[in-house]
């Protein structure tokens, strides 16, 4: 009797203790998926949604900073100049640019300050913005904002109270990493060397010389990090459990924005919280099948984002605003991060983007198409401006004359009355206008326009890109068409 006596008050205590924790779990939001999982299925996609860009950024850091040595590739805390434009196999970034010269740096303050050190640029336009780990622009430095006289910049992590020498200028960073993703005008490979002599210049160190030499903090473990595979493939091959929990260590020395709190309030609910370990099982058996379902989804309304990014005009899609910057429009954020990681404020870059030519017609390399400036109606720029092809991913198409870009500093042919015709097909005209040939796969493809230091009219929507016309297309369509309406 006193053995079923013991065990009675036993279960009687543990019935005790699991209501407690139910009472605990339901006060605080945690409880009942199994009820209600189509809660905890929406709550799961835009958690993702929201933490899309910050795991992408981690995987894209964790990938740059192995193996030194390779192209783009080197140590944290250090610029890494990439002496080139990138090659037809370049998978590191997402649409990179065949306009500048990358110096890239991530930066980790963890351990205190760092000094980011600009030369004088001799004129040359140069961009150098600084990104939190939410691919937010929170910093820029170079022609537009602190001129072409270089300096010296104290980039400091959240929460730091110091005291910087008279010849530092206060950098405050949101996260204790940043991306430094600097760019400097080059005008092909015959101006590389004026260019090294700029990057030459450029340098990192801790603000306490004492830290000199010592190595960063090595973050927690995230999932193994293929040094090969695009950073967004892996990122979506990464199973949904793993990927929140990396997100949840992340925001432990990364901290949401001041703004993030009706997110964090919802993200709690399934029980993912910053800097505290991710294990929904504890909360609801069922809570991990419905986030697997809730990631899946998440990733294709994000993928569906990106070719609807900006207002569609002439087959153009324009983002002229909450670029760089997003506050709480995450999925914009997620978006563009897929899109193109590491965007710039408007104010620095534009990128008009094309998926489908003047009539709605997605590219295919198999039709010619035809880019038609009339005169007077180049893009508006301050700087320069450029047309580059891509493939579906993002990357650039390799081809016989290892051509990805058509610039305005090429010798591009113009036609008698002062018009520009760009030439976008698959096998290579006849004539002068080689040099306005962009080659296109025999497939799929799409196009950007970069804008660099873009115009007033470039960003109120006064000039628009004219639409990519197939070749031997007979009806007339505008080069310019005003908008009526900004994208939101």
């Amino acid at each position: 009797m006193a053995t079923a006596a013991g065990a009675l008050r036993m279960e009687r205590a543990a019935r005790m203790a699991r209501g407690i924790l139910a009472g605990l779990l339901a006060a605080a939001g945690l409880a009942g998926w199994a009820a209600d999982p189509g809660e905890a299925y929406r709550i799961g996609m835009e958690a993702y949604v929201y933490c899309y860009p910050l795991v992408t950024m981690d995987v894209t850091r964790r990938q740059m900073t192995c193996g030194a040595g390779r192209p783009g590739r080197g140590p944290m805390n250090s610029f890494i100049h990439l002496a080139g434009f990138p090659g037809a196999g370049a998978r590191e970034v997402v649409r990179p640019n065949f306009d500048t010269l990358y110096s890239l740096a991530w930066l980790d303050l963890r351990e205190g300050p760092r000094v980011v050190t600009l030369p004088e640029a001799h004129g040359r336009y140069h961009l150098v913005p600084l990104l939190d780990l939410w691919t937010d622009v929170f910093a820029v430095l170079g022609t537009r904002t602190t001129g072409g006289h270089g300096g010296r910049f104290a980039v400091v992590p959240p929460g730091w109270r110091g005291r910087l020498p008279r010849d530092l200028a206060l950098v405050q960073a949101p996260t204790s990493l940043v991306w430094v993703v600097g760019r400097i005008q080059a005008n092909g490979p015959g101006d590389f060397a004026f260019v090294h002599g700029l990057q030459a210049g450029c340098a990192i160190a801790p603000l306490d010389r004492g830290d000199a030499g010592k190595p960063p903090l090595r973050s927690a473990a995230g999932p193994a990090v293929d040094p090969d595979l695009p950073p967004l493939d892996q990122v979506d091959a990464m199973a949904p459990l793993a990927f929140f929990r990396l997100a949840a260590e992340l925001m432990r020395a990364n901290p949401p924005h001041p703004t993030d709190q009706p997110m964090l309030a919802r993200m709690r609910r399934i029980g993912l919280e910053p800097g505290r370990p991710f294990d929904p099982g504890r909360l609801d058996p069922a809570l991990p099948g419905i986030l697997d379902r809730a990631a899946a989804d998440a990733r294709r309304a994000v993928a569906a984002k990106v070719p609807v990014l900006g207002r569609s005009v002439n087959g153009w899609q324009l983002d002229t605003e909450n670029l760089g910057v997003y506050g709480n429009d995450y999925l914009r954020r997620a978006a563009v991060a897929m899109a193109g990681l590491g965007a710039n404020q408007p104010e620095d870059a534009i990128y008009p983007m094309s998926f489908q030519d003047a009539f709605g017609r997605p590219y295919d390399g198999r039709q010619p198409y035809t880019l038609h400036f009339a005169q007077g109606q180049l893009p508006p720029v301050d700087a320069f401006w450029s047309l580059t092809l891509y493939d579906p991913k993002g990357f650039q198409v390799p081809n016989p004359l290892g051509r990805f870009v058509l610039r305005d500093r090429d010798p591009l042919a113009f036609n008698a009355d002062g018009s520009l015709d760009l030439l976008i097909q698959h096998d290579p005209p006849a004539g002068p206008f080689l040099a306005n040939w962009l080659p296109a796969p025999q497939g799929p493809f799409n196009l950007v326009l970069r804008l660099y230091s873009p115009k007033a009219a470039a960003l109120d929507g006064s000039w628009t890109p004219p639409g990519v016309q197939p070749a031997g297309n007979q009806t007339p369509y505008p080069a310019l068409r005003p908008s009526l309406s900004r994208f939101k």
